[in-house]
Formats: C-alpha cells, sequence, structure tokens
C-alpha cells in the first residue's frame, strides 16, 4: 500500500501553479509556431508573434504568462490503495497547495477568485477554493492534473440540450460568432458530448488537458466518431477567418478536443469550453516517494522570433493628444503609446458611473485621456509592475456611452471586440478603440515605466492605476467612425480561404 504525505500533495501543487505560470507545454509552443509560420494576415501574424515572443520571456523570466493567472481547477485521480498520512480532506490539502502558490513572494500570481459572487464579490486574497473533481481508480498511486484557467476564455463557455437529431458541427459553428474573440484565439475547443448537463461541462473542460495532437491525427485517420468530429470541426472553425485575436486569418484554433459519455435517449447535452493562448496545465503523478518533479523544459524548446515596428507605425503622446488627432487614425494601424495612461475595469466602471448617476465628482479626471482595461499582477523585485496584458473589452460595453459623454474620455484600450452598443458609442463621441494583445501580458508590462493606484485602491487588482508607458504597442480597433477590424478582418479572411477552397 502506497502512502502519500500531505505536505507531497501540498508541495506539488504549489509547484505546479508556479510551474505552468510561466511554463507553456512543448506541444502548445510548437503548434502556435507552426501557426506563426503559416499565417498570411500581417495584424494576426504579429499577435502571434508577440505571444510567442511573451512565453519565451515568461520561460526566462519566471513570471506570469497572462496578467490573469486564472482559476485553479484540478483533476485527481486516487488510486485505491493508496492511504494518507493528514487528517486534512483532499479538498484542504489542494487548497492549502494553492494558496502557497499564489502569494509565493518570489513569483506572486493574482488573487482573481471572488466569494459572494452575487453579491460582495470579495476577493479571497489568495485564488482558492480550487474547483476539484475526484475519482477513485485502481492502482496505488495518485494522478493529478493541475490547470490554471483565464477569466476571458472561461467566460465564452457555451452549452445546449440538443435534441438527439440536432447537427452538433452545425451548433458549435452557430456558437462561434457569438463568443467573439474574448478567448482570445488561437487556442484550442474543448467540445463535451453526452451524459447530463454538468457532465458535458466536465468533459470539455478535461478535454483540454490532452496534447495538442490533431496534426497526427490527420495523418492517421479517425478511428470514432469523436475523432470525427474532431477532425470536421478543426478544418471548418479555421475556414471562420477569425484568427489569431479576432483580426483575420489561416488559424483560429490550434486544435479541437472532444470527449463524449452515454447519455438519455431524449437528450443531446454539448457543451463548448475554449482555451486561450494561455494555455497551462500539467500532468504528475505521486507515489509515496516524495513531491513531483516538474523538469524545466529548455529554451531550445521556443522558436527564436523577434518583434519589429512597421514602416507605417503611429508614436503617440499621451499627454499631448487631443481629438482632432485621433480623428486620423485608421482602422487597423499599429499605435506605440506613450506616457500616462490610466486603468479601469469592471468594479471600477461601475463605481463610476454609479458616482456619475448621484452627481459625485470622480477621483480622476478623465478629459482627453485613454483608459486601459487591466488587473495587473503584482510586481515583485525591481519591477514597477507585474504582467499587465488586456481584459476582455466587451464587458465595459455598457459604461461606455456614460463615460464618453460624461467625462470626455478619449479612447480606450482594451482584448478583442467591441459589441455593438460600445461601436455606436464611440462613433458617436468620435473616440477610438484600441487593442493590445491578449497573452501577452509580461510583454506588454516592459513598456510600463511607472504604476501607481490614484484611485479606488480597495479593489486590489481592480483599483485605478496610473501608468506612464513608453512604446506600448496597440492596434486601432475601432476608429472614430465605428469601423472595426474585428468585423472586417475576419470577413475578408473568411472570403479569401473560401475561394481557396
Amino acid at each position: 500500500m502506497t502512502v502519500i504525505r500531505e505536505q507531497d500533495l501540498v508541495q506539488s501543487v504549489t509547484d505546479a501553479l508556479q510551474y505552468i505560470s510561466y511554463y507553456h507545454p512543448k506541444d502548445f509552443i510548437d503548434a502556435m509556431h507552426a501557426a506563426y509560420e503559416r499565417e498570411e494576415n500581417p495584424a494576426a501574424r504579429d499577435a502571434i508573434a508577440q505571444i510567442l515572443i511573451n512565453s519565451r520571456m515568461c520561460a526566462t523570466g519566471h513570471r506570469p504568462i497572462c496578467q490573469d493567472t486564472g482559476i485553479v481547477t484540478v483533476f485527481v485521480h486516487v488510486g485505491m490503495n493508496v492511504r494518507w498520512e493528514t487528517n486534512s480532506s483532499l479538498d484542504d490539502m489542494v487548497n492549502e497547495g494553492v494558496r502557497r502558490a499564489y502569494t509565493l513572494p518570489e513569483n506572486v500570481l493574482r488573487a482573481s477568485v471572488l466569494a459572494d459572487p452575487d453579491g460582495a464579490r470579495r476577493n479571497t486574497g489568495d485564488n482558492t477554493p480550487a474547483i476539484i473533481h475526484h475519482k477513485l481508480v485502481p492502482g496505488d498511486t495518485v494522478e493529478i492534473h493541475v490547470a490554471a484557467k483565464g477569466g476571458g476564455s472561461e467566460a465564452k463557455s457555451k452549452f445546449a440540450m440538443l435534441n438527439p437529431s440536432d447537427n452538433v458541427v452545425d451548433w458549435v459553428l452557430e456558437q462561434l460568432p457569438k463568443m467573439g474573440a474574448g478567448w482570445c484565439p488561437p487556442g484550442m475547443l474543448g467540445i463535451g458530448i453526452g451524459g447530463t448537463a454538468e457532465k458535458a461541462m466536465e468533459l470539455a473542460k478535461e478535454s483540454l488537458l490532452d496534447p495538442i495532437d490533431i496534426q497526427a491525427l490527420k495523418d492517421r485517420g479517425a478511428s470514432n466518431r469523436a475523432e470525427t468530429l474532431r477532425l470536421e470541426l478543426f478544418d471548418k472553425v479555421n475556414q471562420t477567418g477569425i484568427g489569431a485575436q479576432g483580426l483575420g486569418g489561416l488559424t483560429t484554433v490550434l486544435d479541437i478536443k472532444v470527449k463524449d459519455y452515454p447519455t438519455h435517449a431524449a437528450n443531446k447535452p454539448v457543451a463548448i469550453i475554449p482555451n486561450c493562448a494561455a494555455t497551462r496545465h500539467v500532468h504528475f503523478t505521486l507515489d509515496g516517494t516524495g513531491p513531483a518533479e516538474l523538469p524545466a523544459p529548455k529554451l531550445d524548446d521556443w522558436p527564436e522570433i523577434t518583434w519589429e515596428v512597421g514602416e507605417g507605425v503611429r508614436r503617440v503622446d499621451l499627454d499631448n493628444l487631443t481629438p482632432e488627432a485621433v480623428r486620423e487614425w485608421q482602422p487597423g494601424d499599429t499605435v506605440l503609446l506613450s506616457g500616462k495612461l490610466l486603468t479601469g475595469r469592471d468594479a471600477a466602471h461601475k463605481r463610476m458611473v454609479d458616482m456619475l448617476a448621484k452627481g459625485e465628482p470622480l477621483p480622476v479626471d478623465l478629459k482627453n485621456r485613454f483608459i486601459y482595461y487591466v488587473g495587473p499582477v503584482d510586481p515583485v523585485g525591481d519591477e514597477v509592475v507585474g504582467p499587465a496584458g488586456p481584459t476582455t473589452a466587451t464587458r465595459m460595453d455598457k459604461f461606455t456611452r456614460t463615460l464618453l459623454e460624461s467625462t470626455g474620455l478619449l479612447g480606450m484600450v482594451g482584448k478583442a471586440e467591441r459589441g455593438p452598443l460600445a461601436i455606436e458609442a464611440i462613433r458617436d463621441n468620435q473616440a477610438v478603440y484600441l487593442m493590445a494583445v491578449g497573452g501577452a501580458a509580461y510583454l506588454v508590462a516592459q513598456a510600463i515605466k511607472k504604476a501607481e493606484v490614484v484611485a479606488f485602491d480597495d479593489l486590489g487588482m481592480e483599483a485605478i492605476y496610473e501608468f506612464e508607458v513608453e512604446d506600448m504597442p496597440v492596434t486601432v480597433a475601432v476608429d472614430h467612425l465605428g469601423d472595426s477590424v474585428h468585423q472586417t478582418g475576419p470577413a475578408k479572411w473568411k472570403e479569401i480561404i473560401a475561394e481557396r477552397l
């Protein structure tokens, strides 16, 4: 009988979460590099380059790939011959490992988990509790998969109880436009089919733990219905032309994963859970000999890619920017921002809108300013701020018109597309929306030279900061006329792909 000590499980979970915070799996790096080599849309290729450069920087600097260091999901398969040396529950041991990982001084990870989700939404401070699934299985070891899932991609999950005769491929393709680009493609789609509602969602999440192997499947061919679906969906999803970051291009997904389970004769439950460019998961086994060993990957696993500024780049001084200058920007332009940049996301936006409704003055003057949708990681060492990539912009859409019309805000920086309400508000107020690359948080942070909390410090990572940035790279995603690259780009590349087929 194998004896597993509490400290070995706790330490293994801690080490695993630190490990995946800065190391991408090699299969992901290889697939992303292949997508980079294949991509023909310059904007999408540039986005993939930033993701790969960021990944290598994180591997060398041991800092988070993304500022959203995720909500932890753990799958634990416990051998029935295992005995535990502990007085704690399995969940308590896992959560202790999570707590230590997210508060490790050498690489503090952002705490994003909120208790009382429909009430006070109070940050638990250490990213606990995790989402934990356990199974008792034959054997004398404990197998554990640890993953950290970003909120932006998790928010795009979809579920439906289809009729038995409904077509799964048709349903997935119908959902894809509704998901937008907030899940940070290119990534993976995990699809669960069967069981009950909760089982389908679990299958979709678990499928994302499997390695990227779609090319190998293409070479050998499908041997069952799930593999047939994978191949069909892989081709059809990439034919949509959504592309990296939703900018249009040849690669929208690196792989499609499908898991199924027997279901009731009257049902066909189907779930989609996307995985973003911050793919973070690792598998290890405890056999009673001590904590898991997680070997560091070789830097040779990462391609040598450089990001170069194109000839048509606009260099912008945020401290002396005028509405007239912003109206000269064109959709798709690359802009390098320098100067003072405010930040704010969901909680800060809600508080500001509430204050405006009450006639109260805001703690910051937004006139002719830009606000960056971000919740950064705490700094370590000599950093002025930790990884600070953008969060999904559509969550701020309902606040956009009020802020633009009531404060004189000039523009916004975020991730992925804007919805119709925000685009109308941007057009009506002659403002602009800029897109930063999701999944390149450590790279973006190198452009931030100073960071100071200037309002709402009680909101933690959702407080309003003032950043001083130097040559922060962004793309004009919605111009002052309301033209959006997230509409024109995918439409153009869907047509190009269709013509080639």
